[in-house]
């Protein structure tokens, strides 16, 4: 017997969600729960088929997104299975295989530290060249700000055990942004390991309730704002930098040279408010968060100093050699501002809400 719950959070689904649950109930899982995000009352037929084939639903009123659905069976599914040991996750639309779901809980049973990824080939011309793009620029910024590559960072199909579920409940998000920030926050805390899956698309995915500007903004808000915000920063640094050389009755050299530590100091300031309350929406103390953010800053400054001088012995202009190590950096600070400056407090196990079997 299968020791994992298959969790399916659904928004209006189709026939391919009770016949999924029969094929699961026949491949040896015993604990299905689907989530039904308010699809509405024309769709609680398809709804009762899976519940009669022996899946568990659990119904929101409203649609909240897929993410709030995540989180919603993850906090049920340990309190209505306390035997099961994992939960793996799919979606409704019939994307993902029986066969393939079972190959994600046996490799999570092998490795149950690990986050288990069902990975698709998005090389195939059946893939839908939005897919292919949404998977190529989230990869690529991902590898860039984490070091890991993950090779389908779309993938709604994905095990990890009971005890992640935890930190899966902390992890912001309620539509569909919410697997990209699971795989940022848990980049670096825990192992990814990958298992490739059949890439299967019905009908160009046209069951897919993902919406292209809307859900693309959701899933790239984190480094869209931290991007925004260092704009933001350069900015100010300039307009505080071209005010101060028209005012300061210094030679040219130590107008230039206060002018620059003035306005990088203001910049400075600017961008840590603006990433306290904007970008990460830290909950920690401004002394806290200035504190670390300052230890950055001066780091930031000095380490770009001395790579750019190294690296400009070796390169043709020293312009080149500012862009590549600032460039570096960019992507280096917005791991330490998300990991350590600004990271969320730690909830104290006395300010946890613990829900008993009969609220659901």
């Amino acid at each position: 017997m299968l020791q994992h719950t298959v969790l399916i959070p659904a928004y209006q689904p189709g026939a391919a969600l009770p016949h999924l649950v029969r094929q699961l109930k026949e491949t040896g899982f015993q604990h299905i729960l689907i989530v039904d995000d308010g699809s509405g009352e024309e769709y609680q037929r398809i709804f009762h088929v899976a519940e009669l084939w022996g899946a568990h639903v659990i119904h929101h009123e409203i649609n909240r997104g897929k993410g709030a659905a995540l989180r919603t069976g993850i906090e049920k599914a340990t309190i209505l299975y306390p035997e099961d040991t994992g939960i793996i996750t799919a979606d409704a639309d019939g994307q993902h295989l029986p066969k393939d779901i079972l190959k994600v809980s046996e490799a999570l049973s092998e490795d149950p530290s690990s986050l288990i990824l069902g990975v698709r080939n998005f090389d195939g011309k059946d893939v839908p060249w939005r897919s292919r793009f949404g998977n190529r620029v989230t990869g690529t910024f991902f590898r860039l700000s984490s070091g890991i590559k993950v090779s389908d960072t779309q993938t709604g199909l994905r095990g990890f055990s009971y005890d992640l579920c935890e930190e899966m409940l902390k992890i912001e998000g309620n539509r569909y942004e919410y697997e990209m920030h699971m795989l940022e926050d848990l980049a670096g805390l825990v192992p990814f390991r990958e298992v490739p899956i059949k890439t299967v698309y019905e009908n160009n995915n046209a069951g897919s309730h993902f919406r292209p500007v809307a859900d693309s903004v959701r899933v790239y808000g984190r480094p869209l704002k931290f991007i925004l915000s260092s704009l933001s920063g350069s900015l100010v640094d300039i307009l505080i930098f071209w005010l101060l050389l028209l005012i300061l009755p210094l030679t040219e050299a130590a107008a230039i040279t206060t002018a620059t530590i003035i306005a990088r100091l203001f910049s400075g300031v600017e961008n840590f408010l603006v990433n306290h309350y904007f970008c990460f929406r830290s909950s920690l103390d401004l002394r806290t968060t200035g504190l670390r953010y300052s230890i950055l800053f001066f780091s930031q400054m000095a380490l770009s100093a001395v790579l750019v001088n190294l690296l400009a012995a070796v390169l043709p202009a020293a312009v080149i050699a500012k862009i590549l190590v600032d460039t570096a950096l960019f992507f280096l600070s917005y791991q330490v501002q998300k990991h350590w400056v600004f990271r969320r407090k730690e909830m104290h196990h006395e300010e946890k809400t613990v829900r008993t079997a009969k609220e659901f």
